[in-house]
């Protein structure tokens, strides 16, 4: 019991010798914290809606997806709106994919919100059938959205494509 006596003691030595610095350091603490935890927030709100994908050997507009949340918490991406072939069907597709329309089609799964990104889910590609994992961010600088998918987990060997918002 002295023991705890003697080490707890010091607790109100250190709110006199602090005094109103340790309570005015302790707001701005938890204002920083709120700042950064709403700073993510905001990023994942920009992420959500409809992008317009690029082709990245041509540099043309493929189609718009929209970036949508599910009522269970993970986000996913829809087709709606292809540009050159409307009535295209995913031909490579396997699975209940395969030979369905591309538009309506949701090529985004299961992903989940992290640090202001998202990850932990797969992209499809309708244009070779295979599917992917994904991580999704919003890139600062240019506004876009930047999506990698890749062959592993870690994002190691795979390919960023940036999208743009569609206003």
């Amino acid at each position: 019991m002295m023991f705890f006596r003697e080490h707890f003691a010091i607790i109100p030595k250190i709110f006199r010798t602090f005094g109103k610095n340790f309570f005015i350091m302790k707001h701005l603490f938890l204002l920083a914290f709120l700042f950064c935890s709403f700073s993510m927030f905001s990023q994942i709100e920009e992420i959500v809606g409809r992008w317009k994908t690029i082709d990245d050997k041509t540099g043309d507009a493929k189609s718009i997806v929209r970036i949508y949340q599910e009522t269970n918490g993970k986000y996913f991406g829809v087709v709606e709106e292809l540009f050159k072939n409307p009535d295209k069907k995913c031909e490579n597709c396997s699975g209940e994919n395969k030979d369905k329309p591309v538009l309506g089609m949701v090529i985004v799964t299961d992903m989940n919100e992290k640090n202001g990104a998202l990850g932990g889910g797969k992209i499809l590609d309708p244009e070779n059938g295979k599917t992917y994992f994904a991580s999704i961010s919003l890139d600062k600088k240019t506004g876009k959205l930047k999506l990698r998918g890749s062959l592993d987990k870690m994002g190691v060997a795979g390919r960023n494509q940036f999208w743009e918002k569609v206003k």
